[in-house]
């Protein structure tokens, strides 16, 4: 199934993740202290909530269309966790998970069980997802008036994706 331009592209797209994982976690560590508790409105999850649910969303997507590559899904997708470094274990794992299904996938040229007209659509997917909870993180440190410096975000975040 794949090409050596094939290749190239599930290269570069694997990277993107990598990448966005990579992001994701210099967020994390971003956070001021008792940011994780912070919510955008009363009643929004909190930040370890938005964390903890987009390493739920990653497990159970792998579990649904590339179960061979899953592994242990929390019993609770919007779980509190107040410690920054476990969180940051959780996203390795889940990140790691969902490349290697993709990437077992893609080798095999098998589409994925459930969702997905390719495997490579379920890393957009999630990237997309995992974007759209980024924003969310930063509107509820901005609503509690602790948001980071742009020049720590770009560092830390824009320059992550615009590296060569």
């Amino acid at each position: 199934m794949t090409t050596t331009s094939d290749s190239g592209v599930l290269s570069a797209l694997l990277d993107s993740w990598d990448r966005g994982n990579t992001a994701l976690i210099n967020l994390l560590g971003l956070l001021p202290p008792g940011g994780l508790d912070a919510r955008a409105m009363p009643g929004s999850p909190t930040i370890a909530e938005m964390f903890t649910h987009m390493h739920h969303e990653r497990m159970v997507s792998v579990l649904e269309n590339a179960p061979e590559a899953a592994g242990e899904v929390p019993a609770t997708e919007w779980l509190h966790v107040p410690d920054p470094h476990q969180i940051a274990a959780m996203l390795t794992e889940s990140a790691r998970r969902v490349r290697d299904a993709v990437t077992r996938r893609v080798a095999a040229g098998q589409g994925l069980e459930r969702d997905f007209a390719h495997p490579i659509q379920l890393v957009a997917f999630l990237i997309f997802h995992e974007g759209y909870h980024h924003g969310q993180i930063k509107l509820a440190l901005k609503a509690i008036g602790r948001a980071p410096a742009d020049d720590e975000v770009g560092s830390r975040i824009w320059d992550v994706w615009r590296a060569r």
